[in-house]
């Protein structure tokens, strides 16, 4: 008989192991780490115990990701409860610059602002260019990449050079209006296939606060 036959007649005939359970307790089968062979009882035990170690370890990972995602919901519930509180853009702009490098320690933080929006920014920063602007248009949605996008590398002035990993958030309303870029020297930072959920919701928090101080 073929394995395959011996599996589907077991499987059809579950009182075998009833009929042969002495015979079964003989059973020599070779031990899964090597060495030496083992009763078939003890190798189903060593199995339990196996796939108990892999229930664990998967239960205790998705234990970590659940408390990550916490802190993180902590930290976006804090930077929206003070973006609620600022009373014009800049204030806007101080709060998320400071949130994101102190609670989410993002090293390397631009935002630019266009459609009305560009005159609360800063006279040391340089206006988007039409690049960027584009680059911004064409976003569905937060962007992850290892490079710098369209002509950003100048908003991180002497670090650019440094920097291995961007994300690019857009801030829009009815239409795009700013961008808010972040970067680091670590090329683990900030990847393509990373989840974005958080920093969609970062710039609509962002984007949100932003339009309700424009004009004040």
């Amino acid at each position: 008989m073929k394995a395959e036959e011996v599996a589907q007649f077991l499987n059809q005939h579950p009182e075998f192991f009833e009929d042969y359970a002495d015979m079964l307790a003989e059973v020599q089968i070779p031990h899964p780490h090597g060495g030496r062979a083992i009763p078939i009882s003890e190798r189903q035990i060593l199995s339990l115990r196996e796939k108990s170690r892999r229930l664990e370890s998967k239960l205790g990972e998705l234990i970590r990701f659940g408390e990550q995602n916490d802190a993180i919901t902590e930290k976006l519930h804090r930077m929206t409860l003070a973006l609620i509180g600022a009373r014009d853009i800049g204030a806007a702009l101080h709060v998320l610059a400071f949130n994101l490098s102190e609670d989410f320690a993002v090293p390397h933080i631009a935002v630019r602002l266009w459609n009305g929006f560009e005159a609360s920014q800063s006279s040391e920063q340089a206006s988007a260019g039409s690049d960027a602007r584009e680059f911004t248009a064409g976003l569905n949605g937060p962007y992850c990449s290892s490079h710098a996008m369209a002509d950003t590398a100048a908003w991180f002035g002497e670090a650019a050079a440094h920097l291995r990993s961007f994300a690019y958030v857009p801030l829009r309303g009815e239409v795009p209006f700013g961008l808010l870029a972040l970067a680091s020297e670590d090329p683990q930072r900030f990847y393509p296939e990373m989840g974005t959920l958080y920093l969609r919701r970062l710039g609509e928090i962002a984007a949100a606060a932003l339009r309700r101080n424009q004009g004040e």
